[in-house]
């Protein structure tokens, strides 16, 4: 939980985290502060904001999660602007290629990201970024999240998680699961599962997560991680086996699958989410404004019904300051679970 007073000014505003300390409220402060700082030029500029189109990167290929996220919200957002919003997919070196166009970008609210889960992890699974991935950016609100489905196929000879969980840990290191994208957030949040769980899985790399789930439906590989998007078809018609979903509740979309946590690993939690930043600096009102109508767009019954159908719950953050946050926090979770497994950055 946060907790600060409404109407202080951000470089005052002390940030208090239920779960953390002194480090941290330091860390956020820091961070949003840094996001904060802006020449007065700037501050006059964002007086007419926006007078030209607006371009909203995204860090991946067409197709995924992160990009139909864009594209949703990209429309109703033009609207509420009076100026374009154009999305634009810079995909590359695990989103590395996106943020960096974006951090380097004039910080005038005319370049954005959609940004996702993906982001906090960089930090502990990657070495040698040339920038900071999360202190480049000045977070605007959260805009989506959906789950993992954790499934298996059908040959496998157990119904519930805790009877896989058993049926795992009577046989260490033989089974294996299928994941795409070293680092990325299927594979962390199975590593996060197996390290609450206890258990030792085999992780078969994929190029992608389709790929994976291709030979978990084929029975190559028993088990894997994969969006309720593209698995929730395969466990309707009884090809797939889901065992729990990833999020602290029950997904919308699916409410009849419990959770990992209350199907036998109480208190696991893991979230893939999405949501728009700016490049450090970006003048606060910018960002109040952008929020504001992000904010708005999301209300949209339409856009609501995209973002369903699509196998995303919208979550606009309450504030900036409450998104930052939000992602402070899910790196330090992410570097935990690096140094608990004992993962090696690429």
């Amino acid at each position: 939980m946060i907790i600060g007073t409404a109407d202080e000014g951000l470089e005052s505003r002390h940030w208090t985290f239920a779960d953390g300390g002194e480090e941290m409220n330091k860390t956020v402060l820091a961070f949003l502060a840094a996001a904060a700082l802006l020449p007065m030029g700037q501050l006059a500029q964002s007086q007419a904001y926006p007078a030209r189109p607006v371009r909203l990167v995204v860090p991946s290929s067409p197709g995924g999660g992160t990009d139909a996220s864009a594209r949703i919200i990209a429309p109703r957002l033009s609207e509420l602007l009076g100026q374009q919003v154009v999305v634009e997919n810079r995909p590359g070196a695990a989103t590395m290629i996106g943020l960096e166009v974006v951090a380097k970008s004039p910080p005038d609210g005319y370049t954005l990201v959609m940004a996702n889960s993906t982001m906090a992890i960089l930090p502990s699974m990657r070495r040698n970024l040339r920038m900071d991935v999360i202190r480049g950016f000045a977070p605007i609100t959260l805009v989506a999240s959906n789950p993992q489905i954790l499934v298996s196929h059908t040959s496998l000879p157990v119904k519930t998680l805790k009877q896989l969980i058993a049926f795992a840990r009577a046989r260490p290191g033989t089974l294996d699961y299928a994941s795409g994208g070293y680092g990325g957030n299927p594979h962390m949040c199975m590593e996060l599962f197996l390290s609450m769980a206890g258990l030792k899985i085999t992780y078969v790399p994929y190029k992608s997560g389709n790929a994976g789930l291709t030979d978990v439906l084929g029975g190559q590989v028993p088990i894997m991680m994969a969006s309720v998007l593209s698995a929730l078809p395969h466990v309707r018609n009884g090809r797939l086996r889901a065992y729990g979903v990833t999020t602290a509740q029950r997904f919308s979309s699916v409410p009849d699958i419990p959770t990992i946590a209350e199907a036998g690993v109480p208190g696991y939690d893991a979230t893939q989410w999405f949501g728009v930043l700016a490049p450090a600096g970006t003048p606060r009102d910018i960002i109040a404004r952008l929020h504001g109508d992000v904010g708005r767009a999301l209300k949209d019954p339409e856009v609501r019904k995209r973002f369903v159908a699509d196998g995303s719950d919208t979550v606009a953050s309450g504030s900036p300051e409450e998104f930052a946050a939000y992602i402070l926090a899910d790196e330090a979770k992410w570097a935990k679970v690096v140094k608990d497994t004992g993962l090696k950055p690429e």
